[in-house]
């Protein structure tokens, strides 16, 4: 509920500054380059909630991760020394595994009411809904369900997550340089961007070379769109490709970084966000009348 709060907050606040620079527009208070950087900062405004939530959820994915790994330990211990591993299972409810304490319970209460562990381990990883953990399960699950040695499954599943976590974590220091320089890199793209449009185009203007490229057969001059302000053209293609570029550079970091496009999304929404206030609020210092 304090999530969806926020949410409703952000969105309303963003939503409240987006109709107040419509409203002055309309009035004539501001012109449209202060329209569109008060209106964008509006959405980003009403975004950083679904922002903050994706951060959250991603930190509670590795924490869930990183407490599993503790939970099968244990149960590893407590099946071989000779416990069963549904009574295993519910005797380790007393012990705290910080976010997955609550998906702990439900496995041992449904054990408790005579439910078969290997639907309820079933049901433990669909609420739990991640990609190592069910795998995890999945063995553990066919390992009960054979009949086998299952401390020997455990223990060997137990070894893999601590082998996947150790990898993770390596992997994570080993490419933060990288993540690093593709913010670096975006940067200077957004400045060699902005030097061309407002520094190097209006000295071509100047000098006439824009104001006789030829787009089809005709005087680049002759379209009634171009000759309105051709610099005003190019530089809102320049923006959309910031924009684009912002976009699929934040989903490539996260994946060299994380190893999942989804949690490339957080970075995308910094990098479009400055893409579009550094470009807006530019035009509106050096862009003139």
């Amino acid at each position: 509920m304090g999530v969806n709060k926020w949410k409703i907050i952000g969105i309303s606040i963003g939503a409240l500054i987006v109709l107040i620079a419509i409203l002055l527009f309309v009035f004539h208070k501001i012109d449209n380059k202060t329209l569109y950087f008060t209106a964008g900062l509006g959405v980003i405004i009403g975004s950083v909630p679904l922002f903050i939530y994706l951060l959250i959820q991603g930190r509670r994915e590795k924490d869930i991760e990183q407490m599993f790994l503790e939970f099968s330990r244990d149960l590893v211990e407590r099946v071989k020394s000779g416990t069963p591993i549904n009574k295993s299972i519910i005797n380790l409810r007393t012990k705290d595994y910080g976010s997955l304490n609550v998906h702990i319970d439900k496995l041992a209460n449904q054990i408790s009411f005579g439910i078969p562990v290997k639907e309820a381990l079933e049901i433990f990883a669909k609420d739990i809904n991640n990609a190592i953990i069910s795998r995890a399960i999945g063995l553990i699950r066919e390992a009960e369900r054979s009949g086998g040695k299952i401390e020997l499954i455990l223990e060997s599943v137990t070894a893999s997550l601590s082998q996947i976590d150790k990898l993770k974590k390596e992997r994570k220091a080993a490419v933060f340089n990288l993540a690093v320089q593709g913010y670096v890199i975006f940067l200077i793209f957004i400045a060699v961007m902005l030097i061309m449009e407002f520094r190097i185009l209006p000295i071509t203007e100047q000098i006439g070379g824009l104001g006789t490229i030829n787009l089809n057969s005709g005087n680049f001059m002759d379209s009634p769109v171009a000759s309105a302000n051709p610099i005003a053209n190019i530089s809102h293609l320049f923006l959309y490709l910031l924009l684009v570029q912002g976009f699929f550079a934040g989903l490539i970091i996260g994946k060299i970084s994380e190893g999942s496009v989804k949690a490339g999304l957080k970075h995308s929404f910094v990098l479009v966000a400055l893409s579009w206030l550094l470009s807006t609020g530019a035009e509106i210092i050096f862009g003139g009348a």
